[in-house]
């Protein structure tokens, strides 16, 4: 066969197309680990500075040193409870140190149907919290939170303080709105507004509110200049999940809790 023939040209593209391929596949195998290893690693920074636990300069091994000391729980959504080793069983989660609510929202025996977050009509039943506590006493509490902007779900963490009803910091780990735009939601100037707004009431009603313009008080947020969607749907997911379709149930349980033993 002739080098410079048809046949010849085709089969050296086939041999390096194939090559190709084996290369591209082999190294999306053996890079897998370090991908999922800097998942893991990113959403621990960010639930470490929703809490404001993060130090600038905390390196990897800072990182998971701080997030050993925070209590993780799951969560019945339906329920409000802490779910037990036995019921997370029996719902199909063999191995609650690795249940993921990512995968758990594609799984039928594992989410369920709710109405109150837009483009969003089911959610996982169980869902992670984080738990800050020093010497039994709580200091804090750090909810998972997710929702549509203007052209991406966005995921982020929402801290609340020892009182369950006031903000320790927001932080969004995923999202892929406009830069500039509703892209600014992971701006720490525009982050820098939460600490201390109040989130729920006594009674456990939702108070915040993400505007359209320049919020004023305690119960309201700046919206994202030139980003209405994406200002309008952080507000509503994150209400939505402080809400009674999302951790307000957890959250009542929790302070009757701590008043309990206090």
């Amino acid at each position: 066969m002739r080098r410079d023939s048809v046949l010849g040209t085709i089969v050296v593209a086939a041999v390096l197309c194939v090559v190709c391929s084996v290369v591209v596949s082999s190294a999306a195998v053996l890079l897998k680990p370090y991908q999922l290893e800097n998942e893991r690693l990113d959403k621990q920074k960010n639930v470490l500075a929703a809490a404001g636990l993060l130090e600038p300069g905390d390196d990897n091994a800072a990182i998971d040193a701080k997030f050993k000391k925070i209590k993780r729980q799951i969560v019945n959504l339906d329920t409000g409870e802490v779910a037990s080793d036995e019921e997370l069983k029996e719902a199909g989660i063999d191995n609650p140190s690795e249940y993921s609510a990512d995968e758990a929202r594609d799984n039928d025996k594992l989410n369920r149907q709710v109405t109150g977050l837009p483009g969003i009509p089911k959610t996982e039943k169980y869902a992670v919290v984080y738990v800050i506590e020093d010497d039994g006493e709580l200091h804090g509490v750090v909810l998972p939170i997710y929702g549509k902007g203007l052209w991406s779900t966005m995921y982020g963490f929402l801290a609340l303080d020892g009182d369950l009803k006031t903000a320790k910091g927001i932080t969004f780990y995923k999202q892929g709105e406009t830069p500039g735009l509703g892209g600014e939601v992971d701006n720490p100037k525009w982050k820098a507004q939460w600490p201390g707004k109040k989130l729920r009431s006594e009674d456990g009603k939702v108070l915040i509110h993400v505007v359209k313009g320049q919020g004023t008080g305690d119960e309201q947020v700046d919206g994202l200049s030139g980003a209405t969607i994406t200002t309008n749907g952080v507000n509503d997911f994150v209400r939505f999940w402080l809400g009674e379709e999302g951790f307000g149930p957890y959250l009542k349980q929790l302070e009757s809790k701590e008043n309990s033993n206090g």
